[in-house]
């Protein structure tokens, strides 16, 4: 079981000048502790179910190029691209920029925007959900496209793409492993079954996820997908520092349905929660899967 650390959270300490080295000292402590992968959060304003939205947020892959430069192990990736912010060429190239400068360690997680007050706030375009899952299928499509042999016009019902030339290409091949992340049963997971390399499901308890994952293998089957082709990545939200038996046993409860990475997310400093976590939960999540 692989294990990703997942930094929503830019706050601790305080002080906005301290952002930096916290950031950099986490994801040091975080590769050389063996964990797996390192996400971020792609917000401009802090999600007010977790807390102000004033709070501090830094741009998603702004931050993880900077993370990039300081780790040479850890998959890197945003947990997920708000498919309503970047155009869908524009969003290949960074993405493919970021595996190159990581020494092709990139991952594209991505998924229909939501979070409005941001999109409104910063003048993002707000659509109707259904429009939403159409541009994240076409951004899908000219993703791979871009990360293709095939630089030809790209012709969808809401993008309009001249040349899909993307030079240099990543340096993943055939490219960066796709995610999408969600657990809409009609939409989200369709796109997992038929373009993705792998989901990304809120661990909400071993009931909820199996329901999730039963309902992407009748997708594959529908979609003519080998469902064990794609990998099954979990979001675990109960913290683990403060009871680790029913972290792992949460962990162990979704290694059985066949997940094969979980991620977790700082509830304290992170520069402590991430020793704490090297110390306390890895050792014994090597057991699990």
């Amino acid at each position: 079981m692989k294990l990703g650390l997942h930094y929503w959270t830019y706050s601790t300490p305080a002080d906005p000048a301290a952002i930096a080295p916290t950031l950099a000292e986490t994801a040091t402590l975080a590769e050389q502790a063996g964990i797996a992968s390192f996400t971020v959060m792609d917000h401009y304003f802090q999600m007010e179910a977790m807390a102000p939205a004033s709070e501090p947020m830094l741009e998603a892959y702004t931050t993880l190029g900077y993370v990039a430069a300081l780790t040479r192990r850890m998959t890197l990736g945003v947990l997920v691209t708000g498919v309503m912010y970047r155009y869908p060429g524009l969003l290949a190239k960074i993405v493919s920029t970021l595996d190159v400068l990581s020494g092709g360690r990139a991952r594209l997680g991505v998924g229909a925007s939501w979070y409005e007050r941001e999109q409104r706030g910063l003048g993002v375009p707000v659509v109707p959900v259904a429009e939403r899952f159409e541009r994240l299928e076409e951004t899908l499509r000219i993703c791979k496209q871009m990360w293709s042999d095939d630089d030809g016009p790209f012709e969808g019902r809401h993008h309009h793409l001249a040349e899909t030339l993307n030079s240099p290409q990543p340096l993943r091949r055939p490219h960066p492993p796709i995610m999408v992340g969600g657990g809409g049963e009609k939409k989200t997971l369709l796109l997992v079954a038929r373009y993705a390399d792998a989901c990304n499901l809120f661990g909400t308890g071993r009931e909820d996820v199996a329901h999730k994952l039963d309902v992407l293998r009748a997708h594959c089957a529908a979609e003519g997908r080998d469902y064990d082709t794609v990998e099954k990545t979990v979001l675990v939200t109960r913290p683990p520092l403060d009871d680790v038996d029913a972290f792992l046993a949460d962990v162990a409860a979704y290694a059985e349905l066949g997940v094969t990475e979980v991620q977790t997310m700082p509830d304290r400093h992170p520069v402590e929660f991430t020793r704490r976590l090297a110390d306390e939960v890895l050792p014994k999540l090597a057991t699990i899967g």
